[in-house]
């Protein structure tokens, strides 16, 4: 999991895609940390990509990186826990401006029943579950 946050750091800006009603949606992200051993995402709970992701939360992430590129595809599970979102935006102090740990728009979510695929043109995939 710490190869797959590393790599989605280095690419700094990564594309989520979510379903909307039978439409798929996707956007840049760019934050990303791990906390208790997951594999954690951040949005706003006033944005349409919290509704979709509430709504349904299997979700695609995809960022290229040199001549690599990952895709992650897993369940967004919600923690509104006040500890998680702390370890989020202290790993984004310029997210702080716009979000606070205690308010009622923070949303981290961490990704479940993940599988990773990392590729290249010239090597073989790598699967990283978790």
């Amino acid at each position: 999991m710490k190869e797959v946050c590393d790599f989605l750091k280095a690419a700094g800006t990564y594309y989520l895609a979510t379903v909307d009603g039978d439409a798929p949606r996707v956007r840049p992200f760019g934050t990303v940390c791990i906390f208790e051993d997951k594999l954690y995402i951040q949005t706003g709970k006033v944005k349409d990509v919290s509704k979709q992701m509430m709504a349904n939360p299997k979700i695609e992430i995809c960022a290229m990186k040199g001549g690599e590129w990952i895709r992650v595809s897993g369940i967004a599970v919600n923690d509104d826990r006040v500890e998680a979102k702390e370890v989020m935006l202290d790993s984004y102090p310029n997210l702080k401006g716009m979000y606070s740990a205690t308010d009622d728009n923070t949303q981290v979510l961490y990704i479940k029943d993940a599988t990773a695929t990392i590729s290249s043109f010239t090597a073989a995939p790598k699967v990283i579950k978790f």
